[in-house]
This record gives structure tokens, C-alpha cells and sequence, in this order.
């Protein structure tokens, strides 16, 4: 757990590079990286975690994690591509004593993120039962393998990607704003 205790700090800094730099740059380049999000319990919208994984997770909330873009001319990293509902994912499964119930989502994003040479995996929808104290972050290594740095972020879900780290890269052509003519 103690891995993830910075990941505010991690994630702060990654934003701060996206939001500082400079105009001439602003549709050349931006960053490919795991964004989190949450769903409050009897919620169906996603909100972006603006605190990282290391918050506690309320019983019947829903978790989410796209592998996402960002940069100046794209400042709203994508939240994941399926309605958070609690009840659809964890529905059936029962409470327990000292447990709790989350759903979690992992959007593995679209193909024109994907690092090349690699596969995006499908869509992880699942629920998964946890202490009554565990964090975010306990709540994804519950449903997935995680690739972390030593500050936490999080660098790969289920081995994908299967090397980098929040990488600067090419906008990629389909988040260009196309200009009005």
C-alpha cells in the first residue's frame, strides 16, 4: 500500500506538465496514461478522481480506469466508455460482514491510444469484494494485476501497457478539433 501514498503528488505533476506547456505546443504533443475515476453510491456519472487511489471507497460505489490522453488542446482526459451502475455490476453479489461491495470498470481505451505492437484488451466490468477500510488503490489490485512506479502512479493494468509510463506522445489524429471552415 505504501506504494501508492504518493500518488497525488505523481498525478498532480503530470497535469501540471500537460496544463504548462507552452501554446506552440499545444496540438503537438500531450500524455498517454491511466486516468481514475469514481461513481458515488446511487450515482451514474463519472467524476474524476482528483485525489488518486488512495482515498477511502464508500460500499456500492463504482471505480473506473480508462487509459486515457490529455494535453492543452485536449485538456478532459476520456472517463471510461461504460455507465457506472453499481447495481448491474455488483447486483448479485452479497454483502458480507466487514466487507464491502465495489464495481469496477477498466476501459483499456481506444484503438488509436493503443502503444504500438500491442493489443487493447476488452472492457473489465466487474465487482469486487473488499475490506471495509481499502482504498482505490486496493480496489483495482483486487480486480487487476497493477504496474505501479515507486511514487504509485500507475502504470499498467493487466501488463498493458506493457512497458511505459504516462509517455508524452503525438496528439493522436482522431482528437484534433477539426477546424471550422
Amino acid at each position: 500500500m505504501k506504494k501508492f501514498l504518493y500518488i497525488l503528488s505523481t498525478f498532480t505533476l503530470l497535469a501540471t506538465s500537460v496544463i504548462t506547456m507552452p501554446a506552440a505546443h499545444a496540438t503537438d504533443k500531450g500524455y498517454r496514461y491511466w486516468g481514475y475515476f469514481q461513481s458515488a453510491p446511487n450515482k451514474s456519472e463519472w467524476a474524476y478522481a482528483m485525489t488518486g487511489p488512495t482515498t477511502n471507497v464508500a460500499d456500492g460505489s463504482v471505480e473506473g480506469w480508462a487509459f486515457t490522453f490529455s494535453s492543452d488542446s485536449v485538456p478532459d482526459a476520456a472517463k471510461p466508455r461504460v455507465t457506472p451502475s453499481f447495481q448491474y455490476l455488483c447486483g448479485k453479489t452479497k454483502a458480507v460482514a466487514g466487507k464491502k461491495r465495489i464495481a469496477l470498470v477498466i476501459d483499456f481505451g481506444s484503438a488509436f491510444l493503443r502503444p504500438t505492437d500491442e493489443k487493447t484488451p476488452k472492457i473489465i466490468k466487474t465487482c469486487v469484494l473488499v475490506d471495509s477500510k481499502a482504498l482505490g488503490a486496493d480496489v483495482l489490485a483486487a480486480g487487476a494485476k497493477i504496474r505501479a512506479t515507486a511514487s504509485g502512479m500507475i502504470c499498467g493494468i493487466n501488463a498493458y501497457p506493457a512497458k511505459e509510463c504516462g509517455v508524452e506522445i503525438e496528439t493522436p489524429k482522431a482528437l484534433i478539433p477539426k477546424k471550422k471552415q
